[in-house]
């Protein structure tokens, strides 16, 4: 079954997939208008995992809704242009793991993916900070109820995420540093 996401129209500019787990969280609306806002500003069209005519009353039963949400976001990065993913720290110490697989969806798609919403310092740091942790005999930082290793090589996340992805400070310089990749016209109000 394919669906074909709403609101998906505009040929201008860029189209900039929307990731993370701003979906969740009660303000969503206000999170992608802003977003979109910002696209707007930098000559871009941002597509909102929320932009299609998806509910339970056309989809009543949960697996037919979570499979519509599936294909609906997996087509939503097929059309965009690029990716900014929202990789802020989710129900614990790693990003969403929706907006990951959404991330490494459009980087084997070959789009530019630029994250932001990262916490300051490395990955081991936080860890370190929320588990109790201890070096081992050669040196390696262990989390001392499971004995995993906590990676250490001073990325700011799991280095499949940092080396893949550029991470930006915000979601406004991650939009900008994707304009300017992507050659989008920023718009000036009229009469300027």
């Amino acid at each position: 079954m394919s669906l074909s996401p709403a609101r998906i129209s505009s040929p201008r500019g860029p189209r900039i997939y929307l990731a993370g787990p701003d979906v969740f969280f009660p303000g969503q609306e206000d999170i992608f208008l802003t977003l979109k806002a910002q696209c707007a500003q930098l000559g871009m069209e941002g597509l909102a995992p929320t932009d299609t005519d998806l509910s339970p009353a056309t989809h009543p039963q949960p697996d037919d809704l979570a499979q519509a949400i599936y294909q609906g976001n997996v087509e939503m990065i097929r059309q965009s242009d690029g990716v900014i993913a929202n990789l802020m720290s989710f129900r614990g110490q790693e990003p969403d793991s929706g907006t990951v697989f959404e991330v490494g969806f459009a980087i084997a798609l070959g789009k530019p993916v630029v994250g932001y919403g990262v916490p300051e310092g490395s990955y081991a740091d936080r860890v370190g900070a929320a588990i109790a942790c201890s070096a081992d005999a050669v040196g390696e930082v262990r989390e001392v109820e499971t004995g995993a290793m906590v990676e250490g090589l001073g990325q700011p996340l799991n280095l499949m995420l940092a080396r893949s992805v550029r991470l930006a400070p915000t979601a406004q310089v991650a939009l900008e540093w994707l304009a300017t990749e992507l050659g989008a016209q920023t718009k000036r109000p009229s009469g300027v």
